[in-house]
C-alpha cells in the first residue's frame, strides 16, 4: 500500500512538471510541429521494443539503496516508491515511459499528464505484485524472460494505440 503511494507521487510529480513545460511548449508550437516528431519516436521505440533496432534509452543504472527499505513499512515503503515512480533511480529496459514523458512535453493536455501518471504507477505497481504474489523460486523471472519479447511489443502497441485514442479524443 505504501509502496503504491510513493509511486502515485513520485509519477504524480513528474507528470506535473512535464506538463507544465509541456503547456508551454504546446501552446507554442503548432500541432503538426509537435505531432510528427512523436509519431516518429513512437514507431521507433516500437521497432526498439519488437527488437528490430537498437536503441539506448537514458537511464540511471542503479536500484533504489537497500537503507531506504530500513526507514520502516511506511516511510521506507513511500519513498522506495516515490523513488521507482519518478524513475529517477532504477533501471529502464523499456523507452515505453520515455515516449509516455514526450508525449505529455508535446501532446498530452494537463488533466491526461495525471492519468498518465496514474497509469504508470499503477504497471509499476502491478509489475511488482505480480511478481512477488508469482513465486519465490525465481520462476518469475524466468517465465518473463522467455515472453520478453511478446510482452514488450504486446504492451508498446497497447501504449502507443492508447495515446493515440487518447490525442484523438481531445483534438
Amino acid at each position: 500500500m505504501y509502496f503504491g503511494l510513493g509511486l502515485w507521487l513520485g509519477a504524480t510529480s513528474v507528470a506535473v512538471v512535464a506538463a507544465a513545460l509541456g503547456g508551454v511548449v504546446q501552446s507554442l508550437l503548432p500541432p503538426a510541429v509537435r505531432l510528427v516528431p512523436l509519431g516518429l519516436v513512437a514507431l521507433a521505440v516500437l521497432l526498439r521494443e519488437a527488437g528490430v533496432i537498437t536503441l539506448p534509452v537514458p537511464e540511471n543504472k542503479r536500484l533504489v539503496p537497500e537503507h531506504v527499505l530500513h526507514r520502516g513499512r511506511v516511510f521506507g515503503g513511500v519513498q522506495f516508491g516515490f523513488e521507482m515512480g519518478t524513475g529517477m533511480r532504477t533501471y529502464s529496459p523499456s523507452a515505453l515511459p520515455h515516449l509516455v514523458l514526450l508525449a505529455v512535453l508535446l501532446a498530452v493536455p494537463f488533466s491526461g499528464a495525471l492519468a498518465v501518471a496514474a497509469g504508470f504507477a499503477a504497471a509499476r505497481w502491478i509489475m511488482a505484485a505480480a511478481s512477488i504474489a508469482h513465486s519465490d523460486d525465481g520462476s518469475w523471472s524466468a517465465l518473463w524472460s522467455d515472453n520478453r519479447r511478446l510482452l514488450a511489443v504486446a504492451t508498446a502497441v497497447a501504449a502507443i494505440a492508447s495515446l493515440a485514442a487518447g490525442l484523438w479524443a481531445v483534438a
